[in-house]
């Protein structure tokens, strides 16, 4: 048994060695809070910006209809066009319309020789019956036969003037200056004044208004907060509108509201708005789909927060709040328009509030965080001597 010992020995050296590494192990300590940057909410007037759809239409629209009966001769004017007031558009046959007028001036010119025939008869009789060459009966009778032949002559100038107006008729003039569409009838057409058969429509696109509706419980809301001081609107007339175009660009120029209609449609539960926006380039079209960004005042206790605080999710938006012992807190807020880099919160927020700015992606609900300052933005580098 000479080497019974030193194994002996070898199993009781490793069995300690085993021991106090066991003894020497610890757990690891817990990793430091998080650290987060943080902005301190505070009231501020912000403003307050309503986003409706919303359809262009004409500021004028005149509808030309023919007004007598006949054949369409001529177009007179260039489909697409603009055109003034008093610019003939179609020439209608006026032959037949020009036979009734000369029917009704020798009407006239009758009825003028009877009237001239009767003034004479008068005046010849007056002096006879102041001889008494002939009965007052017979006088008075020439007096209602001039009466009647006067009647007769302005019966028949009425008519003349009906004539003459409905043959100015076959020559259809533009009631409004506006761009002019396609015609509706052509050469050959036989148009009706009694259906009011139409030839074209004129309209007139600078400026042009825009139509939208707000809902009635968005209107109860407006109401609500101006009635209690949260809403600084000002006169309607002063009321500025943006407007973004169906491929998302922004239309150049400003409109104003005009027409605001202080009744709830019952079908559609809305309230009419209306804006005019001028139309220089013709860039707005009658029909064509916008949404409006209405500047409805300012709230003069809004909250602003920057854009990457928020966090964008099918309910809305929600933020993450330090609150007390600086434990993290997940908040949902309601937001409203995106002015600049800052969203604009409606509701979800008080003044005095912290709100994590940077770090957002180590914070999770109910964890402590650390705030830290601001990191310094470096400093531009001085220009090089030429």
């Amino acid at each position: 048994m000479p080497f019974s010992l030193p194994r002996r020995l070898g199993i009781g050296a490793a069995g300690t060695l085993l021991f106090l590494a066991g003894c020497s192990s610890e757990a690891p300590p817990a990793p430091p809070p998080p650290a987060v940057e943080v902005i301190t909410v505070r009231a501020q007037p912000v403003p307050n910006i309503i986003e409706l759809p919303g359809r262009v239409q004409a500021v004028r629209t005149a509808e030309v209809r023919a007004r007598v009966d006949g054949i369409v001769q001529r177009r007179l004017y260039e489909e697409g066009t603009d055109v003034r007031a008093g610019q003939p558009l179609f020439a209608i046959d006026p032959r037949e319309l020009r036979a009734s007028l000369r029917a009704m001036q020798a009407t006239l010119a009758r009825a003028e020789a009877n009237a001239a025939n009767a003034r004479q008869d008068v005046d010849r009789y007056q002096g006879l019956v102041a001889e008494q060459a002939i009965s007052k009966q017979e006088y008075d009778a020439a007096v209602a036969r001039l009466r009647t032949a006067q009647a007769d002559v302005a019966q028949a100038r009425a008519q003349v003037e009906s004539a003459r107006l409905t043959l100015s008729y076959t020559t259809v003039t533009a009631p409004i200056s506006g761009r002019a569409g396609r015609a509706q009838v052509t050469e050959g057409a036989l148009v009706n004044a009694a259906a009011g058969t139409l030839l074209t429509t004129i309209e007139q696109i600078n400026p042009v208004y825009v139509n939208f509706g707000q809902s009635s419980s968005e209107v109860l809301a407006l109401r609500r907060s101006m009635t209690a001081g949260e809403l600084d609107i000002g006169p309607i007339d002063r009321i500025q509108v943006q407007l973004e175009l169906e491929d998302g660009t922004t239309y150049g120029v400003m409109g104003h509201i005009d027409f605001l209609d202080l009744a709830i449609d019952e079908e559609t539960g809305t309230a009419a708005l209306r804006a005019e926006f001028p139309n220089p380039g013709r860039l707005l079209l009658p029909g064509q789909f916008v949404r409006a960004r209405i500047r409805a005042g300012t709230r003069p206790q809004g909250i602003l927060v920057p854009q990457r605080a928020v966090r964008l999710t099918e309910q809305g938006g929600s933020v993450m709040i330090v609150g007390p012992n600086n434990v993290a807190e997940a908040r949902s807020v309601r937001l409203g328009e995106l002015v600049g880099s800052n969203w604009i919160i409606l509701n979800g927020l008080r003044p005095g509030e912290r709100v994590i700015v940077n770090g957002l992606q180590m914070v999770q609900p109910g964890q402590p965080v650390r705030i830290t300052a601001p990191a310094p933005r470096p400093a531009a580098a001085p220009a090089q001597a030429r």
